[in-house]
């Protein structure tokens, strides 16, 4: 059973009602409903099968803020009574590739850059993907789960090694625009 998002009321935290010795079994697709309003964020999609049991959640993507997440600190003072300014640190947009699309791990695991040990990376720095292209694998309680791409981009950066221990929704790898010379 898939719910939309459309289904969900804005967001408030909600409990999830508790069945009475006179209440009717709440219907399955109520809980889920329930459930789905008290998770934080925005929900994308929630899945939720019976057959072998799983549970999917997906989140909607945060938009980014551009103001910085702290104020900056004052120039410490000199014995003299002098305030010193601290040089000017550098541009890290001058150093740092144009990002056009992160990926990110949809799940804990273990990253691997190849299908299998000794064989290619699916993706390497400078390679161009496309929309669904499969870029790495996260393994996670004996599965492969497949990492793809969710937009076209040229991959910019790598950010995990390959057999390294990734968290949920931890940044992997850096797309910069197609099309566009280093």
């Amino acid at each position: 059973m898939t719910v939309s998002a459309s289904e969900f009321p804005p967001r408030t935290i909600a409990a999830t009602p508790a069945a009475g010795a006179d209440d009717e079994t709440p219907d399955l697709r109520d809980e889920i409903v329930a459930l789905a309003r008290s998770l934080p964020g925005e929900l994308r999609r929630l899945t939720v099968r019976d057959g072998d049991r799983a549970i999917e959640v997906e989140w909607a993507a945060e938009p980014r803020s551009a103001v910085p997440l702290a104020p900056p600190t004052p120039a410490p003072a000199t014995p003299g009574g002098r305030d010193v300014q601290p040089a000017a640190p550098p541009d890290p947009a001058s150093d740092a590739p144009e990002v056009a699309a992160t990926v990110r791990s949809p799940l804990v695991g273990t990253f691997y850059a190849a299908p299998s040990p000794g064989a290619d990376p699916f993706v390497r720095v400078g390679d161009e993907v496309e929309p669904g292209q499969t870029v790495g694998i996260v393994e996670a309680m004996k599965l492969m789960n497949p990492i793809v791409a969710d937009e076209a981009g040229v991959v910019a950066e790598v950010l995990v090694g390959d057999a390294e221990s990734v968290e949920y929704d931890q940044v992997i790898m850096r797309l910069r625009p197609p099309g566009r010379s280093r």
